[in-house]
């Protein structure tokens, strides 16, 4: 049973309330607690040694990365942070010096997106660091985005670029929470999800809560120089459409608009952020599945994403 599975299986015995408007399945909860016009966001997230750090790595990045997980989420919904709560896991003994420098990263990230650290929870774990952080944001109720809005005739489009994330990019990444701000306020969304698990992956959320189908251009997925040098350096090697297409914790948008709306978001959005790529890299298609275009025509897409228990 993997991760999906195991999620699927333990959403039906959830209890609920009036306030939650979307539960578990999305990046983030929805509720309304009764802030007029806006809804409240709830996420959280966990980093562990041995699958998401390395002991070697420098704990700022390990306390930035933990942060900017449940950010990123944030974004993918349209929204803004605003608090957070942090739980620390050590072995016994810990070293002080690593501690301190793990949450020098964590809280320059949020002073940077004026998100307050306002307490959390310490705990022995016998063998292994991890860190646990769950995020408190707000997102007008006109904007929040949803994984369940794409329509047949959707475009698709893709932040920045794609694949060999380990290579650092998975440490120091930027969540996307300006650019999103600025989709949600200038185009009309109908779909958004980050990309944490590969593209492929991220995609099949959208298309499973949407209950629909895509067709990719493989020659329009934007490719990462650090995908195409693991792919050289690599044994056995991984061709680099493929870990654009698989890769996980790149932390770009993946999000659908109408396809009206394409060669105005595009414009747009060169000007705004000329330093950040934006691909329109396919289309949303009635039906279910992924289907890939490349120079052997159309196919079926049988990669995914990554998949925590398999």
């Amino acid at each position: 049973m993997n991760e999906f599975e195991l999620i699927t299986r333990l959403i039906p015995s959830l209890p609920t309330n009036a306030s939650v408007v979307a539960g578990a399945g999305d990046d983030c909860a929805i509720l309304d607690v009764g802030i007029p016009d806006r809804w409240l966001l709830f996420k959280t997230d966990a980093v562990v040694e041995g699958v998401h750090f390395t002991r070697e790595v420098d704990p700022e990045k390990i306390g930035h990365k933990a942060l900017a997980r449940c950010l990123s989420d944030i974004a993918a919904m349209g929204g803004t942070p605003t608090h957070a709560v942090v739980t620390l896991g050590l072995p016994k003994p810990f070293d002080l010096a690593f501690v301190e420098a793990l949450y020098r990263g964590l809280n320059r990230l949020a002073t940077r997106y004026q998100v307050a650290v306002v307490g959390g929870e310490t705990t022995l774990n016998p063998e292994r660091v991890f860190i646990s952080v769950s995020v408190l944001g707000t997102v007008p109720q006109a904007q929040g985005i949803l994984r369940s809005g794409a329509t047949a005739g959707d475009a698709i489009f893709v932040t920045g670029k794609l694949g060999g994330s380990l290579a650092g990019k998975h440490l120091d990444f930027e969540p996307r929470l300006v650019e999103a701000r600025w989709l949600v306020e200038h185009f009309s969304i109908h779909a958004m999800i980050d990309i944490s698990d590969g593209l492929a992956g991220d995609l099949g959320h959208i298309l499973k809560a949407s209950q629909v189908g895509a067709e990719l251009l493989a020659s329009a997925i934007p490719i990462s120089q650090s995908a195409r040098l693991l792919a050289k350096s690599e044994s056995p090697q991984k061709p680099p459409l493929l870990a654009a297409l698989t890769d996980g914790e790149d932390f770009e948008l993946l999000f659908t608009v109408s396809s009206r709306d394409a060669v105005a978001l595009l414009d747009s959005w060169k000007k705004r952020f000329p330093e950040l790529p934006l691909s329109c890299i396919g289309k949303i298609i009635p039906g279910s599945g992924v289907f890939i275009k490349d120079k052997q025509g159309m196919r079926p897409l049988t990669a995914h994403g990554y998949i925590h228990f398999t």
